[in-house]
């Protein structure tokens, strides 16, 4: 009799990623995935565990899971993934009715546990039908960025072979994903553990001649040491989305100095120059971290200064928070105020507000190809051109990722669109992240 399984997915694409992989090795005729909050044999968690609020929310799934467990909707409760590799001596004693605990690094004992002998971790099993997926190109990371507890949990950097990773592209492809976007804890580190040099750009050449990709997208590119060819990559290579997530976290000397970010504010600007200069409309996205121990009044300041100056497209922000086991933790007082950190994230995400919406209302009336990622709710539908009816599709372009970044909502779009589909539109109103456009063709 096959085991009914559900997985809960917590945290970032890296481990949905995993959760994919996982779920590709269970046999058809041993498992039943199950989708729906529903009775299950096996009920497994792939935890989080980088900051407070991510912990939080891993604890309470959990503790969902345990009383699942009680009421008899679930047979067994499996955790694995961050917070479980994090606090892997102080959970199973707190919450004991789990009846597995295993940390980041451990897919094949999960499996070994669930009676499967793992394989290698190529195939996936999307948990969404999207036109777009995540490939996570290497794990773990070398750098020790003082407020991160990702080298602790993860471990030293690993690059996934390139040849896995054209194996895992062309499935994916067959599959219908027309974008891949390339994550890992610092892409631009690609390589240099297995090929002993930074291995990026040829990565994305070898990924762009897969029949079927039409989109390659990078993300979490760590600032320092940036390959000049992956900007070639970017300039040259169609299919290589004129996008980058870049985080920078500051701008301040003292800031990042303390952050131990290897890189200072006057490299930073010469970099975003760099950038601007060396890709053609190229939209950038970063994030920052604001209250970090050390960040006076004057730092913030330039920080401000510094987003006006470079116009990010897209910007995300955190307030600094301490995690234990971190060289931060360890050696600065977290003396900013809670209040004073919500205050400066306010004054930020306002200035970034004002920067989006300009940068949107650019944009108007430019036509620009878009992917379709789904379809708002059916209303009262409209005569489409050739007679049929119309609908509004979520899409995105080139300059827009999933999930983190604006949305372009595309009216009079025929029936006939489905999901993973690229159309052509015009932008015809932009709002302060979103875009508003209208169906041209396909």
């Amino acid at each position: 009799m096959r085991r009914r399984l559900r997985v809960i997915t917590l945290g970032c694409s890296k481990n949905t990623v995993d959760t994919e992989h996982l779920l590709a090795q269970l046999p058809a005729d041993a498992f039943t995935i199950v989708d729906a909050d529903e009775p299950v044999d096996c009920l497994l968690l792939n935890t989080c565990g980088f900051i407070g609020d991510a912990k939080e929310e891993s604890v309470n799934a959990i503790l969902e899971a345990v009383e699942a467990k009680k009421r008899g909707e679930a047979g067994e409760v499996i955790v694995f993934g961050c917070l479980s590799q994090r606090y892997a001596a102080e959970l199973p004693a707190e919450i004991p009715e789990v009846d597995a605990w295993f940390g980041a690094r451990d897919l094949a004992p999960v499996l070994r546990h669930l009676g499967v002998e793992p394989g290698p971790l190529v195939s996936r099993r999307l948990t969404e039908a999207k036109g777009y997926a995540y490939l996570k190109i290497s794990e773990g990371c070398d750098r020790r960025c003082s407020y991160c507890a990702i080298p602790f949990i993860r471990g030293a950097h690993r690059s996934v072979p390139m040849e896995d990773l054209v194996a895992e592209t062309e499935e994916l492809a067959a599959r219908g994903v027309k974008e891949l976007i390339l994550i890992a804890q610092d892409t631009t580190y690609y390589g240099l553990d297995l090929y002993h040099r930074r291995a990026l750009a040829e990565l994305l050449d070898r990924l762009s001649a897969v029949p079927g990709i039409e989109w390659l997208r990078i993300h979490y590119s760590y600032p320092a040491d940036f390959p000049e060819d992956v900007l070639d990559a970017m300039a040259h290579n169609p299919k290589v989305c004129r996008y980058l997530d870049i985080p920078l976290q500051h701008i301040s000397d003292p800031v990042l100095d303390r952050m131990h970010r290897h890189v200072d504010g006057a490299w930073t600007r010469a970099l975003i120059a760099k950038l601007r200069a060396g890709v053609s409309g190229v939209a950038l996205r970063t994030t920052m971290i604001v209250g970090h121990p050390g960040e006076t009044e004057e730092a913030f300041a330039e920080l401000l200064d510094f987003v006006r100056e470079a116009r990010f497209e897209r910007l995300g922000a955190f307030m600094y928070s301490e995690e234990e086991g971190t060289f931060g933790a360890e050696h600065f007082a977290d003396d900013i105020p809670e209040e004073v950190k919500r205050e400066r994230l306010d004054r930020l995400m306002e200035l970034q507000r004002e920067i989006s919406l300009s940068c949107n209302q650019a944009r108007v009336g430019t036509e620009v190809r878009v992917l379709v990622d789904g379809f708002l709710p059916a209303g009262p539908s409209s005569a489409g051109a050739a007679g049929g009816s119309s609908r509004t599709a979520i899409c995105r372009s080139e300059f827009e990722s999933p999930e983190v970044d604006g949305e372009i909502l595309v009216r009079g779009v025929a029936d006939t669109a489905r999901v993973g589909d690229f159309i052509r539109v015009k932008i015809v109103a932009a709002e302060d992240y979103d875009l508003i456009a209208e169906a041209v063709g396909f």
